[in-house]
Parts: structure tokens; C-alpha cells; sequence
């Protein structure tokens, strides 16, 4: 009893008005994100190699600091009150404010340190670890992360401005993005070697229209794409299975399930053995470009800087598949 009325009385005491300046440590802004993050004290402490009384400690001092509330418990979960996600925004964008600032200072004595963090759709990562090693070999000190994910997420990471750059195909239009062409992304008619249309030649568009299609889930880059070369010429497909990977798209054409529109970059290997073609179709191969995006108004880091040249640059020498003319090619 004695407890819940002291956890009332710090209640009402944080809701008291304050005057005075706040006075907010960087430490505290970091623990405070590592809760936010695990939803939980315990393990918060384990990611920042602490005790869970000094973790609490520190939530506790912003709390007094602020004059708010910043977590509460629903079950055995920790989740951040109204004033904790406001708070959440501000510490994010602190932190990046420093890290940026650290790698800045770092730039100044030669690009050999530094921190960046990709995200590519999930097509991309077909060439994007070549990408990669090839800039790591130029810049070995700088650490990567590279996140594999699909288009809504991409497009949430924009929104948040929570990664570098983002290596993708159609830049989103309901987020203020810069967007870069970096190299040609053929998308191509595939089948199974047996198919009837396998060694047909000029194959009229209409004759896809009888075909089934192994389609990639709303929302792929690929598949609207896919819609809108279709849709464009006053056609429907008939869908068949939808996958959520490139890896499964295959295997269901392989297997004779239908046809589908993959871009050139994914079957490179299947080309090599054979067990895929590609269709000579009206009109492939269909002619996108794969695009370097990053939040407008964003300073990009000397590692994002660094990064953003390479790829711009000497992408399309590296990674253009055979067939592939590599360098974007412009209206």
C-alpha cells in the first residue's frame, strides 16, 4: 500500500509545472532509447552492459529532469507514454546529429573511420554485397550495415530518416526524396527451358494475356512495375500464385506454374544452367533504372558522401548483368 501511494505522489509531483531549465545528459538520452527499443529494463542493461538498477536510475533522473512520465507498464511490457515518444523523435535525431558530427571530425584527418548504414530492396541484394566488398577494399575502416527488406519498409525508412541511403527502383512520391538513376534495371519475361514459347521468336504481347503469372506481392517494386507495363497497353494478366521472394518466383516457374516479369540482375545464374530462360517478348526487355535514394535536405555523412559517388560512378561497371547495358540510360 505504502508503495502505490508513493508511486501516486511521484505522479503527481512529475505533473507539477516546471521553470526551470532541463537539464538532459547524453547518457540519459541513450538509455532512455535503449528502453524505447527493447520495451523492457532488463534488457536494455544487457545491450548497454549495465544493471537494471542503473538503467532505471538514469530513466528515473530524465523523468525528474523533464517533468513527465516517459514509460509505462501494460502486462509485462514497457511502453513509451505520449511524452516518451515525443522524446523518442528529439533523441533519435540528437544521436545522429553526434554520430554524424564524430564521423565529420573524422573526415577531417582522411575518410578512415566512419559508420553507414544501406538499405536495398530485396532485388537489389542480388548485387549490392559486390557493391559492397568492392567499397570496403577502397575503405576498409568504415563499418557497414546493410539491411535486405521489402519496398513498405524502405519507404518507412525514408520517412524516418532512419538509415543513409536506400538503393531501390520507383523512388516513393509521398516522401520528399532525392533520387539518383545508377544503373539500368531490365525486367524480363522468364519460363521454364520446356516452355512452348521457349524458343518462339517476336512474340506478340497479346499472347501473354492466355498465360498464368506467378506474381510478387502488392507492393513490390517488381510487380507494379509489372502492372504498369501491362496496364499501359490496355492489358490484364491472369494472376496465379503470389510469392513474397525473388528465391520463390523462381523455383514456381521452374516448376511450371507459369511465367513471371523478374529483373535481369536476379537469374544470373539461372541463365548460366539453364534452368530458366527468357521470353523474346514485344517490348522487353522492359527498361527501369534502379535508383539511389536518400531523404531531401539530409547532409550526408563523408562515409553517405563517399558512398554516394562510388556507387553513382562505377555501380554499373561492376554489377551490370550480361545483357544489361549497366549506365542508366535517359528519355
Amino acid at each position: 500500500m505504502h508503495a502505490g501511494v508513493a508511486a501516486q505522489a511521484r505522479r503527481a509531483d512529475l505533473r507539477k509545472p516546471r521553470r526551470h531549465t532541463m537539464h538532459i545528459s547524453l547518457r540519459q538520452l541513450r538509455v532512455f532509447e535503449a528502453v524505447a527499443n527493447n520495451h523492457s529494463y532488463t534488457r536494455a542493461a544487457e545491450e548497454l552492459h549495465l544493471s537494471q538498477p542503473a538503467v532505471s536510475m538514469q530513466v528515473r533522473q530524465l523523468e525528474d529532469a523533464i517533468g513527465l512520465l516517459l514509460f509505462e507498464r501494460l502486462g509485462k511490457q514497457i511502453v513509451a507514454t505520449a511524452a516518451g515518444r515525443e522524446l523518442y523523435y528529439y533523441s533519435r535525431a540528437i544521436n545522429r546529429s553526434l554520430s554524424e558530427m564524430e564521423e565529420v571530425m573524422e573526415s577531417l584527418k582522411g575518410l578512415n573511420r566512419g559508420s553507414l548504414q544501406i538499405a536495398v530492396a530485396s532485388t537489389v541484394n542480388y548485387f549490392a554485397p559486390r557493391l559492397l566488398a568492392v567499397f570496403h577494399q577502397r575503405y576498409p575502416g568504415i563499418g557497414l550495415r546493410l539491411d535486405v527488406t521489402n519496398r513498405e519498409t524502405l519507404v518507412q525508412m525514408l520517412d524516418s530518416n532512419s538509415v543513409d541511403l536506400v538503393l531501390m527502383g520507383v523512388p516513393p512520391k509521398n516522401v520528399d526524396v532525392e533520387s539518383e538513376a545508377f544503373m539500368d534495371n531490365p525486367l524480363v519475361v522468364i519460363a521454364p527451358p520446356d516452355h512452348p514459347l521457349a524458343n518462339a521468336h517476336q512474340i506478340p504481347i497479346e499472347r501473354l494475356a492466355e498465360e498464368i503469372f506467378v506474381m510478387r506481392e502488392a507492393g513490390s517494386g517488381t510487380r507494379q512495375a509489372m502492372e504498369r507495363f501491362f496496364s499501359e497497353r490496355g492489358l490484364s494478366i491472369r494472376h496465379g500464385m503470389q510469392m513474397t521472394r525473388n528465391e520463390a518466383v523462381k523455383q514456381a516457374v521452374r516448376s511450371g506454374l507459369g511465367l513471371s516479369v523478374v529483373s535481369l540482375h536476379t537469374i544470373e545464374l539461372e541463365l548460366e544452367t539453364r534452368r530458366l530462360v527468357t521470353l523474346d517478348v514485344e517490348g522487353f526487355p522492359d527498361r527501369r533504372q534502379w535508383y539511389l535514394v536518400y531523404r531531401r535536405g539530409k547532409r550526408l555523412s563523408p562515409a553517405a558522401s563517399a558512398f554516394r559517388d562510388f556507387v553513382l560512378s562505377e555501380a554499373a561497371g561492376i554489377t551490370a548483368p550480361p545483357g544489361s547495358s549497366g549506365k542508366p540510360t535517359r528519355a
